[in-house]
């Protein structure tokens, strides 16, 4: 059986002390009130699950309890108990945010059933209301973390874009650097946060079904449409839909979703009506130069264009060097929860290793080695010994490696002397790159990096 606590409001005192008698017997914690007035104070420093509140009272009516009961909590679950043949008002109290009525004289039997529903109601509302809640805190802006200035701006222009009635956002970025986390903080710091949060892998979706997904299909529209199916801009209506690798799309899909983005307008595939949604669109991509798709012909540009009224660019990790360590801290306060570890921070070496390494897989790699090593290690502090091989052997060209080289009394390029050690490294091993990066001491990564770098690739 499910319990709660319940009040039960009757200027009858037969029909209180009866209901408190029955409902505790079966588990529940039962307070009563013979007035309306005496309810609401009692609601107001009590807190019920169910209140079973009958209409026909002294002083303030019914009706005027509920209402009042309801502008205390809006989730207040209300069982309204009437006379015989008042049907009309219980109606009305009904659509003033009553959760269902029950006639007198009733049945305890009855009463205990419909009791029983309203506290499934009361549960599920917790259920959602925790699982809601636990969104917000794991995709809030203060999980966005980073205090170089870069990240700052970003963070900064997307709490501005979340509270905006902006219905379409571009966030660019390499893999890993964190734009599925700002999306989500876009849509959970807005007033959208409490509809649907719909999230479209498109690189996941074949091609021919992608249109069918984004828009949904009417029955027959192909071989395998048994029925008629919602699409997912549908299920978004209200909240946001979230496009992943917007690059990926067709090109004979990319005219229907501009006319969605303009329109708000779309028809299912096989359809003739118009189905009309709000939703708004945040689309990311990891390519770097989302024009130069569009100037090759694979992305149409009233589209690009359409998608670039709000536009995020969220810099490699490599170059936001200030966000290292404390997005790092922020992984070991979280894993510490997790795994029950006690890692208090990071040794000043391994800290140098950290900031030096030049993270290709950006915010998402370094989330990774730390889990890695909150889970291995047993320690208070993280040495350079605890980190990953690849990390404690990285040795970047601009650090000192031990010899002496003589600066010239005119000067020289450092970018200059780093490119022609390069050139020569590669040209030592024949134009292996894993025996050049052995020359220069560096990894593989990091040496097609710098060859990138320089335009020696």
């Amino acid at each position: 059986m499910i319990t709660g606590r319940i009040l039960v409001i009757d200027d009858e005192e037969f029909i209180t002390r009866t209901l408190k008698q029955h409902l505790e017997k079966v588990g529940h914690e039962v307070l009563t009130a013979s007035s309306g007035e005496q309810a609401v104070e009692i609601y107001k420093s009590e807190m019920m699950d169910v209140v079973l509140l009958d209409l026909n009272m002294p002083g303030i009516g019914g009706i005027e309890a509920l209402q009042a009961i309801r502008s205390i909590s809006s989730d207040a679950v209300v069982i309204i108990i009437t006379a015989h043949g008042d049907i009309v008002t219980a109606v009305s109290a009904i659509k003033s945010g009553a959760y269902d009525f029950i006639e007198k004289p009733f049945e305890l039997d009855r009463m205990s059933v419909v009791i029983k529903k309203a506290m499934e109601t009361v549960n599920l509302k917790r259920e959602v209301n925790y699982f809601r809640e636990e969104k917000y805190d794991t995709y809030s802006f203060k999980n966005i973390i980073g205090k170089s200035r870069a990240m700052q701006e970003v963070k900064d222009l997307a709490m501005k874009v979340a509270a905006s009635d902006a219905n379409t956002i571009l966030i660019q970025g390499e893999s890993g650097t964190g734009k599925s986390l700002l999306a989500r903080a876009i849509h959970y710091d807005s007033p959208r946060a409490a509809e649907p949060f719909v999230e479209v892998t498109c690189t996941a979706i074949p091609e021919a079904l992608i249109e069918s997904e984004l828009f949904g299909h009417e029955k027959g529209a192909f071989t395998d449409a048994k029925s008629a199916k919602k699409g997912l801009f549908e299920v978004a209506s209200g909240g946001t839909i979230y496009l992943d690798e917007i690059g990926d799309i067709k090109m004979s899909t990319q005219a229907k979703l501009l006319r969605a983005l303009e329109e708000r307008t779309f028809k299912r595939v096989g359809g003739l009506k118009d189905i009309k949604v709000n939703v708004r669109i945040i689309a990311t991509t990891n390519k770097k130069d989302l024009e130069s798709a569009v100037r090759d012909g694979s992305f149409r540009a009233d589209l690009y264009y359409r998608l670039k009224v709000i536009p995020i660019a969220i810099l490699p990790l490599r170059e936001r060097q200030k966000d290292i360590i404390p997005l790092a801290l922020h992984h070991i306060s979280r894993f510490n929860r997790e795994f029950r570890k006690n890692v208090k921070g990071i040794s000043g070496g391994a800290e140098k290793l950290l900031i030096n390494y030049p993270w290709y897989g950006n915010a998402r790699e370094l989330r990774n080695v730390i889990e890695r090593v909150c889970i291995l290690e047993d320690t208070d502090l993280i040495y350079p010994e605890h980190l990953p091989t690849e990390i404690i052997k990285h040795v970047d060209t601009y650090s000192d490696n031990g010899k002496s080289v003589e600066l010239p009394g005119g000067g020289l390029s450092l970018k200059d002397v780093e490119r022609e050690l390069i050139v020569q490294a590669v040209q030592k091993a024949d134009g292996n790159q894993t025996k050049a990066a052995k020359l220069l001491d560096i990894s593989r990564d990091a040496l097609r990096y710098k060859m990138q770098k320089f335009g020696l690739l």
